[in-house]
């Protein structure tokens, strides 16, 4: 429903915010704001991936006087999975699927490039704790056109438990669930197999490697940064609503999308039009209301 939602929202003169992880939607709303009017802002992608990871890969790739690669990695996990594919549904399934079946964007050797969705997976341990990663879709929003000619390596992957990948590119590749006349049959078997949890965590995790900047002198430095962020299921107490248990992938997605439009209604936006995720300064996120649900490590 995104792309007749912007048009109407564009028909009405009224500035428009969406969750969508879906490429060719952005596309589309990317278009359409060519034509809208000075007072009017078109803001897709508001959540947590595309959406805040964008933005705190901005606070760390600025820091850099050239780029190499830029690396963004998220899961929304269950804290305690009991299945074979350590894994339990915790936001909308047909979106996972989604990410789990179209093309992905990434820039490799300095080049615009569609890779494979589930593929080039890679593993890696936190605090003793191993995890598997692998291309999805969408993830990265609009970094692809921000930093094309700027830097030779760009990819999102998907963080999960080791042997999940497997498992879903049986489902998908082997029995031929990503055609998209079998997906709903895909997102009805996961929805009444596979439990629903609220005990979730989100891992973030931006990696930039580069030339950093540094003072006039002193000698051009080869290092890596890196964020790393955890948030966890919170009680939230809000208006109307009272103390709620909030689910870690709720607090991420409902806290970015409200920090920016709490950003709106400040008038921060200084331009009409099209506004990309990364070119919000971290700083004035933090500083709403929603933005320190953030700061959790």
């Amino acid at each position: 429903l995104s792309i007749p939602i912007a048009q109407a929202a564009m028909n009405h003169g009224l500035s428009y915010f969406d969750l969508t992880e879906d490429v060719a939607s952005c596309e589309f709303i990317q278009r359409l704001a060519l034509d809208c009017n000075s007072n009017q802002q078109f803001i897709p992608q508001c959540g947590l991936a595309p959406g805040f990871i964008s933005i705190l890969a901005r606070e760390l790739y600025d820091q850099f006087e050239t780029l190499e690669s830029v690396q963004l990695r998220v899961g929304a996990l269950p804290q305690f999975p009991t299945n074979q594919m350590l894994y339990n549904l915790t936001w909308s399934t047909a979106g996972l699927i989604n990410e789990y079946c179209n093309l992905c964007q990434s820039i490799d050797q300095g080049k615009t490039v569609v890779q494979t969705a589930l593929e080039n997976k890679e593993v890696f341990s936190l605090e003793g704790i191993e995890y598997e990663a692998f291309n999805t879709s969408g993830g990265l929003g609009t970094l692809t056109q921000t930093l094309a000619g700027k830097v030779e390596q760009l990819n999102y992957k998907t963080v999960r438990y080791p042997g999940h990948r497997d498992l879903m590119k049986f489902l998908l590749k082997d029995l031929k669930f990503h055609q998209l006349e079998k997906r709903d049959q895909l997102v009805q078997l996961l929805d009444n197999s596979i439990p629903m949890t609220t005990q979730d965590m989100v891992l973030i995790m931006v990696t930039v490697t580069g030339q950093i900047k540094q003072s006039q002198t002193e000698m051009k430095s080869y290092q890596q940064l890196t964020e790393l962020r955890r948030i966890y299921p919170q009680n939230i107490d809000l208006p109307y609503y009272g103390l709620q248990n909030y689910s870690a992938i709720q607090v991420c997605t409902a806290a970015s999308l409200c920090a920016l439009v709490e950003l709106w209604l400040k008038q921060k936006f200084k331009t009409s039009g099209f506004i990309r995720q990364e070119s919000i300064a971290l700083n004035d996120f933090y500083q709403t209301r929603y933005g320190q649900y953030f700061l959790a490590r």
